[in-house]
């Protein structure tokens, strides 16, 4: 045994290989992390997407049931399906907006600080018929490789390390 280990060990033919493995192992793998961490990006993106979209449908179609912050935030999450935490992650901004003088909402969404108390609702009104709304919903989340790649760049959208996505919804109250 002492004998093969040692003509191993000064065996260089294979050095070359092992150099050229050195040098693209690690862009091989950080193309499989940047991979799969998109992957899951879009797969909670498309999850917030038709949470706030299925929401919305309902809220549009039942114009005249008094539907509170809360219970918005629990029927996103709901239909979202799989979003980690979604009570505590997700922050909602519903506002009227009139279509001939449209302002939007403005341009940094607010999202839930995990460390702190969560901020009192931003900008939040039922609507009346006939109205334009707009519902933004932002959800913080956790990269999976939050210390390499797409999930580092991902975690310093805030200083908890968490990473944020936002999804959008515009929609007019129907009569009732």
């Amino acid at each position: 045994m002492k004998n093969h280990l040692r003509r191993f060990r000064d065996e260089e033919k294979g050095v070359l290989y092992v150099i050229e493995f050195a040098i693209l192992a690690p862009v091989l793998f950080g193309a499989f992390f940047f991979g799969f961490e998109l992957s899951l990006h879009s797969i909670r993106q498309m999850q917030l997407d038709r949470g706030l979209e299925v929401t919305t449908r309902s809220v549009r179609l039942n114009t005249g049931v008094e539907i509170t912050h809360d219970d918005l935030k629990k029927a996103i999450c709901m239909n979202a399906g799989g979003l980690d935490n979604c009570d505590e992650n997700l922050r909602l901004e519903m506002l009227p907006m009139n279509p001939r003088s449209f302002s939007g909402l403005e341009a940094n969404p607010d999202c839930t600080d995990a460390p702190l108390e969560v901020s009192p609702v931003r900008g939040w009104s039922l609507g009346q018929q006939h109205e334009l709304m707009l519902l933004r919903a932002c959800y913080k989340f956790d990269p999976v490789f939050g210390s390499i790649g797409l999930g580092y760049l991902l975690g310093q959208a805030s200083s908890d390390g968490k990473g944020k996505m936002v999804s959008m919804s515009a929609f007019v109250q129907e009569p009732k």
